[in-house]
């Protein structure tokens, strides 16, 4: 990496632990820094980022806030958030940190939100001792190494033994960048304890005009008998660009469902891992990535069998327009001793421009005999078939390309099981695709 911005970078690192004296996080920032000197941002050399030029987005001098500044309103945050966000517990992040005065959630004996310094110094030591930044070990590029590095005012949220959420946990992430480019680094941590149930949202919001770069880890534990449903919206500005690690553990028999839907935003990259550490589990993958104008998502999906008899079912769907770019590398991963596995893997894409960009890379690693995985890619065109017959009963083209892209999507979109969030990206395809209700 060019050394003016390693200085930059390593002045304001230096800022960030000068503020935070006495953190518990203070010796897992330095670690994460260190690592990150070693090993730079990754370039289209490294194999896992060979269509994603990631460090052409350090050019710029980012403003990375040590202390908590009350730079966004109520307005603000009532703006950014998705229809029925009052109806949830409301976490708002304000430029990577966690803000607790413009948040709105109800403490029971279900849950506990503190901060992951709390949690470290208190009575969940031994939970974050346990389970922050496993995600490391999968994840071994500076990217990841850079939110370590950053990680300011982060999240513990501990959902309780038999609890079944009413409403979702909702993270509103918004980034202030009226006045300068901005690196965030939102970091959270859950556990999920055994037969608790919860639904996660997350969503992000670029507030300015100038750019903003969220470098967001999110590690999730779940434990025996639990349901994890997690929900992951991106439409954002095109000077909001963000990259996500999203990793989950299954330490016991449970029940795991991810769904990611991108339709807007600068350059963005998300790692959605799901680590099954017990025999039994069970996972459902679904992405949507609906793209046009310079937009880039790429989507790096990886399902680790540690233990046998787990079952795991991806589907992920691009549509491309302009000259967008789409990614998709998934990896199934069954280690020698998890035999008995079922574990499906899809891809498919649909090209509108002849301007756009698809890269798809799916991947089985197999070391066990009695298996049964498949994977499988597709990019093309819209059905000419299903074009003509819908033109042949008086529906004019760009009606009939709308309604059967919107038909792609579906099944996707189908997959969200929050009435009011399936409902806002229903419209967000609808006026997309200029379909009226």
């Amino acid at each position: 990496m060019d050394t003016i911005r390693t200085e930059y970078l390593e002045e304001r690192f230096k800022e960030l632990q000068s503020a935070q004296t006495g953190s518990a996080l203070q010796n897992w920032r330095s670690e994460g820094f260190k690592n990150f000197s070693k090993l730079g941002l990754p370039t289209l050399k490294n194999e896992e980022w060979k269509y994603t030029g990631i460090s052409r987005l350090f050019t710029k001098d980012y403003t990375i806030p040590s202390k908590k500044d009350n730079v966004i309103d109520r307005e603000t945050v009532d703006k950014a958030a998705i229809p029925g966000a009052s109806g949830m517990e409301h976490l708002v992040f304000v430029n990577g940190k966690f803000n607790k005065d413009l948040s709105s959630f109800q403490s029971n004996d279900g849950f506990e939100i503190c901060s992951l310094e709390e949690a470290f110094n208190g009575k969940y030591h031994e939970d974050a001792e346990a389970y922050f930044n496993k995600s490391s070990l999968f994840i071994k590029d500076g990217i990841h190494a850079l939110n370590s590095s950053f990680m300011n005012e982060s999240v513990f949220i501990k959902i309780r033994k038999n609890y079944h959420a009413t409403k979702p946990f909702y993270f509103d992430h918004i980034f202030d960048t009226t006045s300068n480019h901005l690196l965030a680094s939102p970091r959270i941590l859950v556990v999920i304890e055994e037969n608790a149930n919860v639904q996660m949202i997350g969503s992000y919001y670029t507030h300015g005009s100038m750019d903003s770069f969220s470098n967001e880890v999110m590690e999730i534990v779940v434990k025996e008998n639990a349901r994890l449903e997690y929900y992951k919206i991106q439409n954002d500005t095109p000077n909001g660009s963000h990259t996500g690690t999203t990793h989950i553990r299954q330490v016991g028999k449970s029940y795991v469902h991810t769904v990611n839907i991108s339709l807007n935003g600068g350059m963005i990259r998300n790692n959605t891992d799901i680590i099954m550490e017990e025999q039994a589990n069970e996972a459902h993958m679904y992405g949507l990535y609906f793209l046009k104008g310079n937009t880039h998502v790429d989507n790096h999906t990886l399902v680790d069998n540690t233990k046998p008899h787990c079952f795991s079912n991806e589907l992920y769907k691009g549509i491309i327009d302009e000259h967008a770019t789409g990614v998709f590398s998934g990896k199934i991963y069954v280690r020698p001793d998890a035999q008995k596995i079922n574990a499906y893997q899809s891809n498919k894409n649909i090209l509108l421009s002849d301007t756009g960009t698809i890269n798809t890379k799916p991947q089985l690693e197999i070391y066990a005999d009695d298996v049964k995985c498949s994977h499988g890619c597709t990019v093309g065109r819209l059905d000419d078939e299903a074009l003509y017959y819908l033109r042949a009963r008086g529906i004019n083209k760009d009606l009939a390309k709308s309604m059967l892209l919107k038909a792609f999507a579906e099944e996707i979109v189908m997959q969200i099981k929050i009435e009011p969030l399936k409902e806002y990206v229903e419209v967000q395809i609808s006026d997309r695709l200029q379909l009226a209700d």
